[in-house]
């Protein structure tokens, strides 16, 4: 039984953790529905990476670094 659960939990934080452009490949976008997914997902990512910066407490340099690579992570570029 535990693990079953183990197994739909990892998979559950697979698809939580799925990148913008993973995720509009597995949903067959193209053209202005793939422009308009990706321009929300990484406005989506945008917002939570700097909610993320700011619980760290992060400023200056160590702010602008960890955002960079949390948007770069999010949109999978």
């Amino acid at each position: 039984m535990t693990l079953i659960v183990g197994c739909l939990m990892s998979s559950a934080a697979m698809a939580a953790d799925a990148t913008c452009n993973a995720t509009a490949n597995e949903k067959k976008l193209h053209g202005a529905a793939l422009n308009s997914f990706i321009t929300k997902c990484e406005k989506d990512a945008k917002s939570k990476c700097d909610a993320d910066a700011k619980a760290k407490n992060l400023h200056g340099a160590a702010e602008t670094s960890f955002t960079t690579k949390c948007l770069k992570d999010a949109s999978g570029t």
